[in-house]
């Protein structure tokens, strides 16, 4: 069911169309310079959020570069992303002190409240949950950052205290 599900989600983001004259301009700005390939990707990024096929179609076509390249490099680097993801980032920090105090439990709270789990998007398009290793906030520990505003010294119900004002402010 899972698979299908994400299958459907992406042949749902490839039916989309997309706008290339804002990257064309970029391709012929990095057009024969060395080590183009993330400016090329930072720039697709800042224009679409996500990193869509088009994006490496268009520059393997424009470009010569291999897609095999592109997705190395894509990969590697966890400032891309290759699907969309949801207005709001919720990142929940399983770091050491995080994982000591039960970060677990603001990760299902979290999940259990939006109906996804880690690396996904809610359907709405309002939310997507992110684990990571570390937010640097271990005195504040167990921490989740939504945008750029970080909140500690959680348990579940406070999280998802946190979750519904953002959903409650969203609808305003």
């Amino acid at each position: 069911m899972r698979i299908q599900r994400i299958l459907q989600e992406k042949e749902q983001i490839e039916q989309k169309s997309f706008d290339l004259s804002e990257l064309k301009k970029n391709i012929e700005k990095y057009r024969g310079k060395k080590g183009n390939v993330i400016p090329l990707l930072q720039s697709a990024m800042a224009i679409y959020g996500y990193l869509p096929e088009i994006v490496f179609e268009t520059l393997e076509e424009e470009l010569s570069i291999s897609k095999s390249q592109m997705y190395g490099v894509a990969t590697f680097y966890s400032q891309f992303r290759l699907a969309p993801v949801g207005k709001h980032i919720i990142k929940v920090c399983h770091g050491t002190a995080c994982h000591v105090q039960n970060a677990t439990a603001l990760s299902e709270s979290i999940e259990e409240l939006l109906e996804i789990t880690d690396g996904e998007t809610t359907p709405d398009g309002l939310f997507t949950i992110e684990s990571v290793a570390c937010l640097g906030c271990c005195s504040l520990a167990p921490v989740i950052m939504v945008g750029n505003e970080v909140y500690g010294k959680l348990d579940g119900n406070a999280a998802v205290k946190i979750i519904n004002e953002i959903k409650l402010k969203e609808k305003e």
